[in-house]
């Protein structure tokens, strides 16, 4: 269902703190079923290197979509197709938050002549990327200190306009 008087607007630095807030909870909450404690932990610390997202969000397109009180996710991508962040927050999960955010930045993307889309999924956002029309490469790890974090390495072919 859909969440109602849901908005998509672009980032701002002002929205730091709130989204590095959302990721932590999101990854700490939505993700259990398929990481354990000590992976999520490794994943999202409790306590964020700042600096790195800021550098991090700085070389990406971001949408922010909110309900009018609360940031209920994002989105980050760039336009060589790679969809690096989509996370929801953990009340507004299942709700149609992540499939509006993919949806304009894939048509963001479409416009601007990209032809394919790739992303590096969570076990987690595999069926979500699956159901947008992203098929596996290949599976990956990716390491974070010592915890390894399973992944896919997913891509999906635009349609010319």
């Amino acid at each position: 269902m859909p969440t109602p008087n849901l908005s998509l607007r672009a980032y701002q630095a002002q929205d730091l703190p709130a989204i590095v807030a959302l990721f932590q909870a999101s990854v700490s909450q939505l993700t259990a079923q398929h990481y354990d404690a000590t992976q999520r932990q490794a994943w999202a610390p409790a306590t964020a290197d700042m600096p790195a997202w800021q550098t991090r969000l700085a070389s990406l397109e971001l949408l922010i979509a909110e309900d009018g009180q609360a940031i209920a996710g994002f989105i980050g991508f760039s336009f060589d197709g790679h969809i690096d962040l989509l996370f929801t927050a953990p009340g507004f999960a299942r709700q149609g938050v992540a499939s509006a955010l993919y949806a304009a930045a894939e048509q963001r993307l479409q416009m601007a002549g990209v032809r394919e889309l790739h992303t590096e999924a969570s076990l987690v956002a595999q069926a979500f990327f699956a159901r947008q029309g992203f098929s596996v490469l290949q599976a990956q790890t990716v390491t974070r200190g010592a915890v390894n974090l399973p992944r896919m390495l997913m891509r999906k072919t635009l349609e010319p306009r």
